[in-house]
């Protein structure tokens, strides 16, 4: 993981947890809509639970109370278009907060963090999805993480089509336990999701050390299993 300060991550690494010596400090659950990422973000902390190893889970937006109300003002359906421009700039605002509030402690302290969605995200939707120039988003995502990348990003892929059905079943289903509605993402066309989806895929071919695809389409059991493997290996430093 790359952090602002190189000589404070070698300090990182004096720090033992019951478990194992930890490997790695930072990793990021990406996916479009009703890929079932944040599913498998919470049995990963459960199942660390059981081997001594308490993580730290937050999410983008929305992992601070600043967070929460940009998180309120970038999903809700309102009246009012949001240019992509601007909601660049909530999302950076929300990261940017996020990393110093939350990220960058928990790592300086050693703790292992899991995240539903970081830089990535915005790469793909942001990038590939509203069209706005990469290059540019790389540089303003260095800026608001304070250089912070995961050591390990879990991607959950499927048809965009597939994981859009989920997603508005999943909101059917809790309709009647006062669930939100559908968020401004899951109302944009499927030819939006799918330029996406092609953006996490061509992301995770750039990075194939740090991007492990999985398939989204696989029980939610059987993929739990491989990030096991997955994350023990790289915690194991294998």
């Amino acid at each position: 993981m790359e952090t602002e300060n190189p000589q404070s991550s070698a300090g990182f690494c004096l720090w033992t947890p019951v478990f194992f010596a930890l490997m790695i400090r930072f990793i990021s659950f990406e996916g479009g809509e009703g890929s079932g990422k944040t599913t498998q973000l919470r049995l990963l902390e459960a199942h660390l639970a059981t081997q001594g190893e308490v993580s730290l889970c937050t999410r983008e937006p929305g992992g601070t109370t600043l967070g929460r109300m940009i998180r309120q003002l970038l999903l809700e359906v309102g009246r009012g278009e949001i240019s992509p421009q601007t909601e660049l700039f909530l999302y950076l605002a929300d990261r940017a907060q996020h990393v110093h509030e939350v990220i960058y402690p928990a790592i300086e302290q050693g703790r292992l963090v899991l995240c539903d969605r970081f830089t990535d995200s915005t790469l793909a939707y942001q990038g590939y999805g509203r069209g706005i120039d990469l290059g540019m988003l790389r540089r303003l995502n260095q800026v608001a993480s304070r250089g912070i990348t995961p050591d390990l990003t879990l991607l959950l892929d499927l048809p965009a089509a597939v994981g859009l059905s989920r997603a508005r079943d999943r909101l059917s289903r809790g309709g009647a336990m006062g669930c939100q509605p559908e968020d401004r993402f899951e109302q944009e066309k499927l030819e939006f999701h799918d330029r996406v989806r092609r953006g996490f895929l061509e992301l995770a071919q750039a990075e194939p050390k740090r991007i492990v695809v999985l398939d989204g389409l696989l029980p939610a059991s059987e993929i739990h299993e491989q990030i096991k493997k997955i994350v023990v290996q790289k915690l194991k430093g294998n």
